[in-house]
């Protein structure tokens, strides 16, 4: 999408063009394109044509906040490539992108505050030489947009997303950081509930599901936060209830306190059934702004997993670098 100059080679040196045969994915999903490499005025040799993909990751620390581009993935397309002058090198190339990518992309428009893009880098006599961006939009998986059409049903309104740095407890990851997209409530949860923040971690067979709500204090009760831990297969997911599950768990959350923490739940998709049968309250949720202005009607299913947490708590670990839940 962008030609530069190598700046390697000086005045009269090769170009390179980095063309994506489609800016659309979706977690799981490749990426195909072709690496370009026009010849400049004499041959050029390059060691390594390598494509990244990056993101933006905040870091927390105290009470402060560090945020920088991060790669989370790399492939050496090519190694050797020679380029004769004046001629064109088109090499293609095949980037999966990995399942716990952040999604950038929500109901056709852009997830605002999200960016992933591939990076092309040129190793020339051992030094490396990064291009520009070429951004990526990420769709969520069709599990996942379940989660996010329930949102829209039940008239949450996006606030803001980002990507964290850490990992979270009882959850597997890949990648060092998981992506957090913030809502506020609906209207009758308004003066409960402060905000909603939403988690979605994939991987090739299931989709870890995990609600963190900040609950406002009272004149005889105190705030926090409270949590809720779902895990099912993609199939599954796609044939919850969402709608109901979270307006059921969100209820708990402003009606009363925290429930034990139970480390092992969500060992079982399924597990924790609270009572939402296959008719629930499907298609008679109000709408709403949603994210992207995305409202859906919800999938009919069994609803399971959804538990009321105790109040968790982000520590840093200096040894390690990453975050760790803590009762």
């Amino acid at each position: 999408m962008f030609k530069r100059m190598l700046s390697a080679f000086g005045v009269g040196g090769p170009s390179v063009d980095t063309v994506l045969d489609s800016p659309h994915a979706a977690p799981g999903q490749v990426i195909t394109g072709q690496v370009r490499i026009q010849g400049g005025s004499a041959d050029a040799e390059i060691g390594q044509v390598v494509l990244s993909l990056v993101t933006r990751v905040e870091v927390e620390h105290g009470d402060h906040e560090f945020g920088g581009v991060s790669e989370f993935f790399r492939l050496v397309v090519q190694q050797g490539v020679r380029v004769p002058a004046g001629q064109l090198v088109s090499i293609p190339f095949q980037l999966p992108m990995p399942w716990e990518t952040p999604i950038t992309a929500v109901g056709g428009g852009q997830l605002p505050g999200m960016t992933v893009g591939v990076r092309t880098e040129l190793v020339i006599a051992g030094a490396p030489d990064k291009g520009d961006l070429d951004p990526v939009l990420v769709h969520p998986l069709p599990s996942q947009d379940a989660v996010l059409d329930a949102f829209g049903q039940l008239g949450f309104s996006f606030r803001s997303a980002d990507v964290e740095a850490g990992r979270l407890h009882g959850v597997p990851q890949e990648l060092g950081f998981y992506q957090e997209i913030e809502f506020f409530p609906p209207g009758q949860f308004a003066g409960q509930v402060s905000q909603v923040e939403l988690t979605l971690v994939a991987n090739p067979h299931e989709l870890y599901v995990i609600l963190e709500a900040d609950k406002r204090g009272g004149m005889f009760s105190s705030g926090g936060d409270a949590f809720g831990h779902f895990r099912a297969s993609h199939q599954e997911a796609q044939a919850t209830d969402w709608a109901s599950a979270i307006n059921g768990w969100l209820s708990q959350v402003a009606q009363r306190g925290h429930a034990g923490y139970n480390p092992a739940f969500g060992g079982q998709p399924g597990y924790g059934h609270q009572g939402y049968g296959q008719h629930g309250h499907h298609g008679h949720h109000r709408s709403g702004p949603g994210i992207g202005g995305v409202v859906a009607a919800g999938a009919a299913g069994v609803v399971g997993g959804m538990v009321l947490g105790e109040v968790v708590e982000e520590v840093f670990e200096d040894d390690g670098g990453d975050f760790a839940f803590e009762e």
